[in-house]
Order: structure tokens, then C-alpha cells, then sequence
């Protein structure tokens, strides 16, 4: 679980005049659900974007609310397409000793064996679900795929999850795969075949 607080504001006027306003004003409003009844709320433009950047969406943070804590994931956040900027967050509020079932996001690292061999690294899986308690719940599961050779892959059955961490992804999906591309192989093989023709005699009539 992370250390990432954000500090929030209880909100009261509604609409979207009242959005623009607290927006000039550098805020940010949203909203806090799944607990129980939904808390309206407003934080601080630049405090949240900080925040976002240090974290995952499997990432459990800390809303204070003038004083009364709630523990959530951002669950998803708008954002203005010209400049960026957030127009409003939601916040999944969890029940700390209670088992949840979320997705977690897979962090890929390294460079494979047979991509440096020729061969094209697809990574079709960029998350799994799993259920835990929130204690145990990583931000991200780590994927080496360094000593990933050619026709190789790496399936969810091969990773590995934690202490407490339970799977509920299919095991058999695929979440890294190196291969040699057809097309490569079909330009390696013109090429050989053109040089072999080159160096046979040519035929007198």
C-alpha cells in the first residue's frame, strides 16, 4: 500500500458552472464510491496530477477528507484532450479487511534473447486479475522477459503473484511471446535464392 494522500474538500454546489469555477480556481472535482454513499469532493489541481504520477490504477492511496480518511483506487479521471489538464476524478473507496478482487497492471522489463536475435517481441497482456486482502495487493506485478528466446513465451501461470495474492486471469493466457517475423524469413529466403541463381553458370542455347 502506498503513501500517497490526497487532501480533499467536501463539495455542496452541483452543475457544471460550479465545475468551471472551482476549475479557474485551480481545483479538481470528483466524486468517492463503493463503500458506502458517494462523497462529492474537490482537491487540488496541481497536488492530484503530482500524485497520479506516482502511482498505478492497482495502487490503494489515501483520501482525506476534511479529516475523515478513505481508502480507494482512482478509478478513472477526464481529462481536457487540448491541454491535458484533469476536469474531474472518481475514487473506488475499499473496506481495508475485507477481500477485494481488482486488476493489476504487468510491468514488462528487459530486452529478449531472440528480439536480438531477429526475432519480434508481442506483448498481448497488459493486466491480470486477481483477489486479495488490500494489504498484500501489489501496485504492479514485475515480468522479466531477458531470457525470452525465439518461439519462447511467457504465460500467467509463470508469474509470480506474492504472498496472499490469488489468481483469477486464466492461467493459460499469454503474456509475452517472442517470434521471427514471416516476413523476414521470406526476405532472408529471396535474398538466398537470388544469390544461389547468381552463382550458376548460365545456360548456352
Amino acid at each position: 500500500m502506498s503513501n500517497v494522500v490526497f487532501s480533499a474538500k467536501t463539495r455542496t454546489a452541483f452543475g457544471s458552472a460550479n465545475s468551471r469555477r472551482l476549475r479557474r480556481q485551480g481545483r479538481v472535482p470528483g466524486v468517492i464510491y463503493g463503500k458506502g454513499d458517494t462523497v462529492h469532493i474537490d482537491l487540488d489541481g496541481r497536488e492530484l496530477s503530482g500524485g497520479l504520477r506516482s502511482i498505478s490504477a492497482s495502487t490503494i492511496v489515501k483520501v482525506d477528507v476534511e479529516g475523515t480518511q478513505h481508502d480507494a483506487f482512482v478509478k478513472s479521471t477526464q481529462r481536457n484532450i487540448l491541454d491535458g489538464n484533469i476536469l474531474h476524478v472518481d475514487f473506488y473507496e475499499i473496506e481495508m479487511g475485507k477481500t477485494l478482487r481488482t486488476r493489476v497492471s504487468l510491468h514488462i522489463i528487459g530486452n529478449p534473447i531472440g528480439v536480438r536475435d531477429g526475432g519480434v517481441l508481442e506483448t498481448p497482456l497488459h493486466d491480470i486479475e486477481v483477489e486479495c486482502m488490500p494489504k498484500d495487493l501489489p501496485e504492479r506485478i514485475t515480468v522479466d522477459i531477458s531470457d525470452l528466446n525465439a518461439n519462447q513465451s511467457i504465460h500467467v501461470r509463470d508469474l509470480t503473484l506474492g504472498e496472499g495474492v490469488r489468481l483469477v486471469s486464466g492461467e493459460d493466457q499469454v503474456v509475452a511471446l517472442v517470434k521471427f517475423a514471416k516476413a523476414s524469413a521470406s526476405a532472408a529466403a529471396t535474398a538466398a535464392e537470388a544469390e544461389t541463381a547468381a552463382d550458376k553458370p548460365a545456360e548456352k542455347s
